[in-house]
């Protein structure tokens, strides 16, 4: 029986996942699970790449000890962010998304390329952290003069096991550069903002083997988590999906990229798939939720906390995706600014972070279903937040959809699926 390993890294964990067929159907099983988070550097957000590529080696390694022969592995993590590198050494630091750095870079950028002329080339949201922006700020603080290559952060993982420097098309796309009719990086992008073109390669497919690792197969998954998550969607029609962490990704698969004036207005994205575009929207998710926790009651159990903001009365709701809930050194403190109403308990935060969420998710299947010229009945849910009975719940009421949530881990199933068929399990 053949084992695959899906090593899957989120922003706050990361987990390695073993998959393989019995009597027809998926099996998995969790090895390995450790610690992710953004470490503050002079005044900067980085990631601990190190760190990162020590627990894959040691999740790896753990894998091989339980079962034995490992047939291919996979890395998928979040999107937009990469390590540049020097040949084989790597340009620290690695800035993590979610630092400022991009601010000033925005509207330089925009000068030089509207973002409605961005958008119709790209189809990708507005998003302050987007990869054109930090390679821009690369460019300007002179971090690209040096730079041989610039790896997405799962590339870069499965470098360091193969040696070898991969491109995969549906990471790419979450950037903001690449064409959405190509499907490969715009050359009138790169050129209007003095990008060198060396660091831009022609693009993978989820499915390519690329090397090995003490000898189990590398193969490149839709190493984008949420182009993994979709492709492990068990859905009988093709409906509305949510995939539910740190953010929220609500989409649905289309054909082709949707680049209207519409989308563009309501910030909506198409990102790769495999094999169909998704038409999707962030939003800002279990964010809202981990950072109250770790503010308001570190290490109590979500379970107590769900039960007792049901049991708030607290009606108000704030705007979840609002830039002053993308990083603030205080989230506590960035809803009582916005909030008219003080809560007056610590389920009162919590109530309102799930309402506001779930008001977020029905304001979105409107505009999906607007923009796309098609009605839906069901959402399906995965990732962490399926397991939110109150959230599925207070989404339904919302959107008057019916809610399928699937406490599955959906991004691992993707990637063990992409691994099986690239290697003809």
């Amino acid at each position: 029986m053949k084992r695959y390993l899906a090593i899957d890294i989120g922003a706050s964990s990361g987990r390695h996942i073993v998959g393989w067929t019995e009597n027809g159907e998926m099996k998995t099983e969790e090895v390995y699970r450790f610690p992710n988070g953004v470490t503050e550097r002079d005044g900067h957000l980085t990631w601990d790449i190190d760190a990162l590529t020590s627990h894959v080696k040691k999740g790896i390694e753990k894998s091989q000890e339980r079962f034995g022969i490992i047939e291919s592995l996979s890395v998928d993590t979040w999107g937009v962010d990469y390590v540049l590198m020097r040949d084989d050494e790597e340009v620290r630091p690695c800035y993590a998304y979610r630092d400022r750095r991009t601010e000033t870079m925005i509207p330089q950028v925009h000068e030089k390329f509207s973002f409605t002329r961005l958008y119709r080339h790209t189809g990708i949201q507005f998003q302050p952290f987007n990869t054109i922006y930090q390679l821009y700020s690369d460019k300007l603080a002179g971090r690209l003069d040096e730079a041989t290559d610039f790896l997405m952060i799962p590339e870069y993982l499965m470098y360091k096991l193969c040696g070898v420097k991969s491109h995969e098309y549906t990471n790419a796309t979450t950037g903001g550069m690449v064409n959405a009719e190509t499907g490969e990086y715009d050359p009138a992008i790169l050129s209007a903002l003095g990008l060198p073109e060396h660091l831009f390669h022609k693009l993978q497919q989820p499915g390519t083997v690329i090397g090995e690792y003490e000898g189990i197969q590398v193969v490149l998954c839709a190493t984008h988590d949420t182009g993994s998550a979709v492709e492990g969607i068990p859905m009988t029609e093709n409906a509305p999906y949510i995939s539910s962490g740190t953010w929220s990704l609500l989409g649905v698969k289309t054909a082709t990229p949707i680049t209207n004036a519409a989308s563009e207005l309501a910030n909506w994205s198409n990102e790769g798939g495999v094999g169909y575009n998704r038409y999707q929207k962030n939003i800002m998710g279990m964010w809202l939720i981990n950072r109250l926790r770790e503010e308001l009651c570190p290490g109590k159990p979500f379970g107590e906390i769900v039960s007792e903001a049901e049991k708030s009365r607290f009606e108000e709701t704030v705007d979840a995706n609002a830039s002053a809930f993308l990083s603030p050194e205080s989230m506590k403190a960035a809803f009582d600014e916005v909030l008219s109403m003080k809560p007056q308990s610590v389920s009162d935060y919590f109530r309102c972070a799930y309402r506001s969420l779930a008001l977020s998710y029905m304001n979105a299947i409107q505009e999906l279903q607007h923009n796309t010229g098609k009605h839906y009945d069901r959402i399906y849910i995965v990732g962490g937040g399926a397991k939110n009975a109150f959230l599925n719940r207070l989404t339904e009421e919302a959107s008057g959809k019916k809610v399928i949530a699937l406490p599955i881990e959906a991004t691992a199933i993707g990637n063990l699926k992409n691994q099986m068929e690239a290697v003809k399990c």
